[in-house]
């Protein structure tokens, strides 16, 4: 069973920057896919950048350019670097992580972009 702790998340203004964490613990190892997720009210949840073991990334569209995910594998910890954000980032953003038949959430945490 995989355990997450997120950190992070809060009120900035227009342009300003936020930095989410997360870190897993539990009986894992080997190869696996964390990420980050957020979700409008009323909203299906949405893939924001997802990062593998190995280095892939991925990421939506709309945060290109300003956000950037990174992995420590040695501390099993995903950071989410948040810069330039905008009103419409406003969400509850949520760490997940993926194994197989590992799919793990977090509590998810909330980002508000309003001046």
């Amino acid at each position: 069973q995989v355990q997450l702790v997120e950190s992070g998340g809060g009120l900035v203004q227009p342009g300003g920057s936020l930095r989410l964490s997360c870190t897993a613990s539990g009986s894992f190892e080997g190869f696996y896919i964390m990420g980050w997720y957020r979700q409008y009210p009323g909203k299906q949840r949405e893939s924001v950048a997802r990062i593998t073991t190995v280095g892939a990334t991925d990421y939506a569209d709309s945060v290109t350019g300003r956000f950037t995910i990174s992995l420590d594998t040695s501390k099993n910890t995903v950071t989410l670097q948040m810069n330039n954000l905008r009103p419409e980032d406003t969400a509850m953003y949520y760490c997940n992580f993926y194994r197989g038949r590992q799919d793990t959430w977090g509590q998810g945490t909330q980002v508000t972009v309003s001046s």
